[in-house]
């Protein structure tokens, strides 16, 4: 969990070091073609087969859409106006957005009271880390910061389409053909919009590319499911209460980026509310309510 914390964190810098250069799309563009390539190779290495129903690839195709098209692009672009470390405390709210998209699409889950104080105070601690005055004096960085919500919304939706669409994939598989999706779609779409893709570029735009695509997204990707199946999706959330301390961090080491104080005291929020959906304070309280009527 802490290596898969430090991989996401550094990514967030990473990316942004690589707009320096290039923009947005062709960020996303490198970053999916390349991880594609690492988990197509994966796949070949341990001989999974290869699905052959149209229905599977077309699955694919909409989840490399959700899981990397929209929220990578939307990201990328945000981190042009707001500092690194911002967008990896707003990328948390994804946990949040998760609970209500599971309650409104999938029958075996439910908005329970701990979900629903996890919620609210998730949400609270978005609102702190954005600021309601950015909200009322609506500006570029105000634009920025809503444009990493919604790669957070679409994450969320993406973990609901891998419930109705992947089961019984093998992950290595699921991951490697998500982003073959991706790229069918990020190619053609940044060659328009920005100039074709080169690697003509300075050597830190070329080592932030190499980082966020391999270590950062492919090998994350084979990292993320494995501690899924060790520990649990429930203690898998709590890595994205350490990627952000990592992205601040190395913001501020790297870049020099600077937070509001609000943003702080949004993440702790933030955070708190994590921690409730997780359970775990929620059964403390529970449990410490019980051993005060027994010594009562």
């Amino acid at each position: 969990m802490g290596l898969l914390a430090l991989l996401w964190g550094a990514s967030f810098v990473a990316v942004r070091v690589a707009l320096d250069e290039i923009g947005p799309l062709t960020s996303v563009a490198h970053r999916v073609f390349w991880a594609m390539l690492v988990l197509w190779a994966a796949v070949l290495l341990i001989r999974l087969p290869l699905p052959r129903e149209p229905r599977i690839w077309g699955a694919f195709l909409v989840m490399g859409l959700l899981n990397n098209v929209i929220p990578f692009s939307l990201m990328a672009w945000g981190q042009l106006h707001i500092p690194s470390g911002l967008t990896s405390i707003l990328n948390a709210a994804t946990a949040i957005f998760g609970v209500l998209a599971a309650a409104v699409f999938l029958a075996d889950e439910r908005i329970t009271p701990r979900k629903a104080l996890g919620v609210c105070l998730g949400f609270a601690g978005v609102t702190t880390a954005i600021g309601l005055e950015n909200l009322k004096n609506f500006d570029i960085g105000s634009l920025a910061q809503l444009a990493v919500l919604g790669g957070a919304m679409s994450y969320a939706m993406a973990g609901v389409w891998a419930r109705k669409h992947f089961s019984g994939q093998p992950p290595q598989l699921a991951a490697a053909g998500m982003l073959t999706g991706a790229t069918l779609i990020m190619l053609p779409l940044a060659w328009v919009v920005e100039g074709p893709l080169t690697l003509d570029l300075a050597p830190a735009t070329i080592a932030a590319i190499a980082y966020y695509a391999v270590p950062a997204t492919a090998l994350a990707y084979l990292l993320y499911y494995r501690v899924l199946g060790m520990a649990g999706s429930s203690n898998l959330m709590l890595v994205t209460l350490l990627v952000a301390p990592v992205a601040i961090l190395l913001g501020a080491w790297l870049r020099d980026e600077t937070l509001r104080p609000a943003a702080y005291s949004g993440f702790a929020l933030l955070a708190l509310g994590l921690l409730v959906l997780d359970g775990r304070i929620w059964r403390l309280v529970k449990l410490w309510g019980t051993q005060g009527k027994r010594t009562s």
